[in-house]
């Protein structure tokens, strides 16, 4: 910023209106332009792609500006909020003509990346979240609010791991803290690139009293009064549609964090970023932008009672019962525009003609989707029916009101219909008569001048004139006219009896244009009254969307309903992967039964790489989650548990972000399961330990598997490469081996797909690598090494065997031979590691400090 010298009164202005908002780009409205200056101009030309100029160009002091067209402004605007800026709009607050001095402006707004409410049709089924935190001792208070639709949700969190999930799951762009939050809590918050907002002090109103009355808790209160005074802070305007603030526990619903959520493909598709090839594409049937948001929220929530489920497919059931009904349904939910949002504008102010009959559109809708749903109805949809409200007072409001065709913009008239307002119909009928005077004017001039081309026409700086072409000039009777302009072609002209109608005219259409915004506001201030019974109706419209969407998709790719139990076991008959199926095509896949009864809780999956084994397991994830989430499952036939949580680590990929190694994520998403997993949660394990060395990676994918069985009993789904470890099914009696299986034939490798009884008989990696197109010479190289490591192994194995009958090992001795070379004399220090280790009470100890010990273990026996 430069040094202060003396200024105009309009950059004092400025400057001052900039110190409330330095973290902001100013957008400083001047006539039709809004304009930046000093470094705002500088970033912002350069963001914009915009030139930059100077103010006073002959001072010592220079001032940068860059400026963008105020009709424009909202794409310049999106640009740097997408980009994570905040802009703060600044208006005048008066008519220049009319102002004594220096203009009077205002900011009336603060775009902010949490708060945007204008959405593309490409995110008309995105929330944007604006979240806010307030820490007390390890607790959080959060909370998160959708300007858009009003949704107000809070929560205690009671870990910075359970803060940073609901970050990542609302994918929030900004977050608003005060200063109660610790540094540390900031650590985990930093590495996600998100905005932060501070706002420390509160503000109490009407609006912020209704939305947290029905929260209790005060640290829900604090981070409730934090968010919703920045929203009031920053928006300016009335924000009645936000609605109670709800409270809610991540416990409440199947707990799935963001890892296995990614894992999963659950929202995103990994290799490509986007929504294609996820589950939310298969299942996304949706007809409304709300529809599509809510199938979102229930696919991050999974439900955990047995009584809601079952609800929700009762309704699936009975739409799936009744195909043309639920045909026609979905055409009538075709013509329903987003009622969220639409509420949220009639409450923000930014609702314009158009909109209001969009809404008046998709209300006429409502009666016919009732009609519908009781034809449909057995009893399911008894409660959703009352919520199914017409709102019929609106659309008599909107109806009588709004032209069919209105403009976009409120403040320019042609807005209302005739006979919605008595005086408003004086005006326009005085402007119909002057402009049928206008017309009898000019064929009266052109029959007594004798000028055919003679004509009447207007412009905002001269008003209404005559023009006569120069050709034509000599035609005129002197002093008919009173010359006003003179152009390169023609002449203008004046008569007394013009510029009086011209007064009357003009008169009329102002006051026309101004009393039709007033009606508008008027209307816009009745149709506030309903928006709570709107957001009810979208969120009742919503649901019914979503399970419409749900029985659309089950008829279509034969999904059956799942029996629910209560008992600890899964029983899935040709169960396939939904969205590979869709992907590849029904007459590729091969289905697969996964059975686990109460006494089997370990299925140690063994087979070669491509065949399916990852698939296997993602395919019991997906069963599970849209069993929870009242769908039906792709299955022939299927019984499940209620699950509480799912853990995964599927997949080798390092955190190129936090700096760490593919093996270090690999132990983090481990040991997530290891410290949270109960016995009623499902655990995927895909290839634990292969990313260090072999029998470290071994011993440890050995104790994990004993930790699962003996302290979590989680149903697992364990892969492996390590062919040792499916001698646990010996020792394990809750564990049971399965492979996929292949055949070789002539050299060549087929894989069945299909998971078989019993462990692998061999990995067939050379064969992969042919699949994958590697030179013959690396093959042929590849198998003759792999042959001549068989038949040291087998040497190795029978000197062992013959060691082994000559020592005659005790059996709680034999585990040790992972780690004591054969036939070596021990020193003191290892014989004292091996009596550490009978000794050792790994049960009780946790999972992290149970691998600890093992490192420390190892390293000590290989020491010389």
């Amino acid at each position: 910023m430069p040094q202060k010298t003396k200024k105009t009164p309009m950059m004092e202005q400025y400057l001052r209106v900039k110190q409330q908002y330095p973290d902001a780009f100013l957008f400083y409205r001047l006539g039709d332009f809004y304009e930046m200056f000093y470094d705002d101009a500088i970033k912002g030309a350069q963001i914009l792609e915009l030139t930059l100029t100077t103010r006073n160009k002959n001072a010592a002091e220079k001032i940068p500006m860059c400026g963008v067209p105020h009709h424009a402004a909202q794409n310049y605007i999106d640009t740097l909020v997408d980009q994570g800026y905040k802009v703060a709009i600044c208006e005048q607050m008066e008519d220049p003509k009319l102002a004594k001095g220096m203009v009077k402006r205002e900011v009336i707004q603060v775009v902010t990346p949490g708060t945007i409410t204008d959405t593309g049709a490409k995110e008309a089924k995105e929330n944007n979240y604006l979240t806010a935190i307030h820490q007390q001792a390890d607790h959080f208070g959060f909370a998160y609010a959708d300007l858009s639709t009003g949704e107000l949700k809070s929560a205690i969190l009671d870990s910075p791991e359970v803060l940073l999930n609901e970050l990542l799951s609302l994918r929030t762009k900004e977050v608003v803290i005060d200063d109660s939050v610790t540094e540390k809590a900031l650590t985990v918050i930093d590495p996600l690139k998100i905005m932060i907002s501070h706002q420390d002090n509160c503000q109490i109103s009407a609006e912020t009293s209704y939305a947290m009355q029905d929260i209790h808790s005060d640290l829900e209160q604090a981070v409730l009064s934090h968010l919703l005074t920045y929203l009031i802070r920053t928006q300016k305007r009335s924000l009645g549609h936000l609605q109670k603030a709800v409270h809610y526990e991540p416990s409440d619903f199947l707990k799935i964090d963001h890892a296995s959520s990614r894992n999963l493909e659950l929202l995103q598709n990994n290799r490509t970023g986007k929504k294609h090839g996820t589950l939310l594409w298969l299942l996304d049937q949706t007809k409304t932008a709300m529809g599509g948001r809510m199938l979102k929220q229930w696919l991050e929530r999974p439900l955990l009672v047995i009584k809601k489920i079952k609800l929700r497919q009762a309704r699936v059931k009975d739409l799936l019962d009744h195909y043309f009904e639920r045909s026609e349904l979905r055409d009538e939910l075709t013509q329903v525009y987003d009622l969220e949002r639409l509420a949220g504008k009639v409450a923000l102010g930014t609702v314009n003609g158009r909109d209001l009959l969009q809404l008046k559109q998709s209300l006429q809708q409502i009666p016919k989707i009732r009609y519908l749903l009781t034809t449909i109805d057995d009893g399911s949809f008894k409660k959703l029916l009352t919520k199914i409200d017409p709102v019929a007072e609106v659309v008599d409001l909107i109806d009588r009101a709004i032209v069919d065709d209105p403009p976009m913009s409120v403040t320019d008239g042609n807005l209302i219909k005739e006979g919605f307002d008595q005086e408003l119909d004086k005006y326009k009928d005085a402007m119909k008569n002057g402009k049928r005077w206008l017309a009898k004017l000019e064929a009266d001039e052109r029959q007594a001048t004798g000028i055919n081309n003679l004509k009447i026409g207007f412009n905002r700086v001269f008003g209404y004139y005559i023009e006569v072409s120069k050709a034509n000039l000599s035609k005129l009777p002197p002093d008919r006219y009173q010359r006003k302009q003179t152009l390169t072609n023609a002449e203008r002209f004046i008569t007394p009896e013009l510029k009086e109608k011209e007064d009357l005219i003009l008169g009329a259409e102002n006051k026309a244009v101004d009393l039709e915004y007033r009606l508008f506001v008027d209307l816009r201030e009745q149709i506030k009254d309903y928006i709570k019974r709107l957001q009810q109706l979208a969120a009742s419209v919503a649901v019914l969307d979503v399970l419409q969407s749900f029985a659309v998709v089950s008829e279509q790719q034969h999904f059956v309903l799942p029996e629910l139990t209560k008992k600890h076991e899964i029983e899935i008959s040709a169960g396939w992967h939904p969205v590979v199926q869709e992907v590849m095509g029904q007459q590729s896949y091969v289905p697969n039964d996964i059975r686990m009864p109460e006494n089997l809780n370990i299925l140690l999956i063994t087979g070669p790489n491509m065949s399916g084994k990852s698939t296997y397991m993602r395919q019991l994830a997906q069963t599970v989650v849209l069993t929870q989430i009242g769908c039906f499952v792709p299955a022939k036939k299927a019984k499940l548990p209620i699950f509480d949580q799912i853990f995964t680590r599927i997949g080798a990929a390092d955190d190129l972000i936090g700096g760490q190694s593919t093996f270090m994520v690999e132990m983090q998403e481990a040991n997530q399961a290891l410290k949270h997993a109960t016995q009623n949660s499902l655990i995927l394990f895909d290839e634990i330990g292969r990313g260090t060395a072999t029998y470290d990676g071994m011993a440890l994918a050995q104790a994990i598997i004993e930790y699962v069985h003996d302290v979590i009993h989680a149903k697992t789904l364990f892969s492996t490469h390590y062919h040792e470890l499916t001698s646990l099914d010996q020792n394990l009696k809750q564990l049971a081996n399965v492979h996929v299986g292949a055949i070789e034939k002539n050299g060549t490798l087929t894989f069945l797909h299909r998971v078989e009884a019993g462990p692998a008989d061999k990995s067939y990696g050379i064969h992969v690598a042919k699949l994958a197109g590697m030179p013959d010479k690396l093959l042929q190289r590849a198998a003759k090494l792999l042959a001549d490591l068989e038949i040291q192994a087998h040497s190795s194995s029978q000197t062992k065997a013959s060691l082994h009958e000559n020592s005659s090992p005790k059996p709680e001795d034999q585990q040790l031979s992972l780690f004591v070379p054969e036939q070596v004399p021990l020193s003191n220090q290892q014989q004292q590691v091996i009596g550490e280790i009978k000794q050792a009470d790994l049960v009780s100890m946790t999972p992290l400090a149970a691998l600890n010990q093992l490192f420390k273990w190892q390293k000590e026996l290989k020491q010389k």
